[in-house]
């Protein structure tokens, strides 16, 4: 059984804390947040000891995986320091989305996770859902034949702004993986971005996108637009036919081409995802069978690499916006 602590205890450390205390096959043993309130408050609802560093942490019990939840500009700006520790600890590592809002320290905690043969994977939890991964298992069947074109969108109501391109580091680590994920490495990136009224950020942006297996891709993103169905929508279109993936796991429906029939899941009413929650519980639970079972730390699903590679697509991006260029991604 694998001993878990969570790393940063607002909204999300405590989702993870939850997830983890409701699993069968680990034991939440800590948590740890430099503010004592949200280490008094976690301590006492899941009845684990509290801590207000890594270092206390790391010298006062034994842990085997954590998972890093904390926060700061553009969500990724404290996620450095306390993966580092982490790694250097000897533990495996899940942590939340973006990897980090600067490319050379997530090129770090990758790197030494490799050096030190550590699993270590970022909750990109929507690419964790029966409706992705079925859309992903018709691919490999061939259904779709050859890829030619990818068209992703997501938005949601967010008023922060604590960066310029905030929307994009941010928001986009989800719509980039999953764009990845089914039509492989992206190659170069045009980006155009908009500040709608009011806003002094790049709240707004399109995409286009070359892959190198040359497929297009075209992304959609927004933090002025109020939640609604769909908030994400995925199409992925080649010769034989296409799919569409509506809101991570609400439904997956594939078009063969020529046919009249198309072939539908729907999220079940009974026994199928509840909510977005269940995102975070299919990913977290996937990372422990993955940690439990050896998998080889390279071979992760949604690994750290995936995270590095994502915000690279998104760096392109930026660099798009600010020379009005078509920019490759830098490998």
């Amino acid at each position: 059984m694998l001993r878990v602590a969570v790393i940063g205890m607002g909204p999300i450390g405590n989702r993870h804390a939850k997830i983890y205390d409701e699993l069968s096959n680990v034991e939440l043993v800590a948590v740890c947040d430099i503010k004592p309130e949200r280490v008094t408050e976690a301590s006492a609802r899941f009845g684990v000891k509290g801590f207000h560093s890594v270092e206390e942490m790391v010298n006062s019990i034994g842990i085997d995986l954590v998972s890093i939840a904390t926060g700061g500009e553009e969500y990724g700006g404290d996620h450095y320091q306390p993966t580092i520790d982490a790694l250097e600890a000897g533990f495996h590592v899940l942590g939340e989305k973006p990897i980090s809002n600067e490319i050379a320290q997530a090129e770090e905690m990758v790197s030494l996770a490799r050096n030190k043969e550590l699993c270590y994977g970022i909750n990109m939890n929507h690419r964790f859902t029966p409706a992705a991964i079925l859309a992903k298992k018709w691919m490999d069947e061939g259904l779709l034949g050859d890829l030619l074109f990818m068209n992703m969108s997501m938005w949601i109501k967010n008023p922060r702004e604590s960066s310029l391109w905030f929307q994009i580091k941010a928001l986009h680590p989800h719509t980039v993986d999953i764009m990845r994920y089914y039509c492989g490495e992206i190659e170069c990136v045009q980006c155009f971005g908009l500040k709608a009224p009011g806003r002094s950020i790049y709240s707004t942006a399109q995409f286009n996108m070359r892959f190198t297996n040359g497929c297009l891709g075209h992304l959609t993103g927004s933090y002025d637009i109020e939640r609604g169905h769909p908030m994400e929508r995925c199409e992925v279109a080649g010769t034989n036919g296409r799919f569409v993936v509506e809101d991570m796991f609400r439904e997956a429906t594939l078009y063969p081409a020529g046919e009249p029939e198309k072939r539908v899941f729907s999220n079940p009413i009974f026994g199928g995802m509840g909510g977005f929650e269940d995102t975070f519980r299919n990913r977290i639970t996937c990372f422990v069978e993955e940690v439990s079972s050896g998998v080889h730390p390279q071979a992760i699903n949604g690994s750290g690499s995936d995270g590095l590679k994502a915000q690279k697509v998104l760096a392109a991006a930026i660099r798009s916006i600010e020379t009005e260029a078509v920019v490759y991604v830098d490998k």
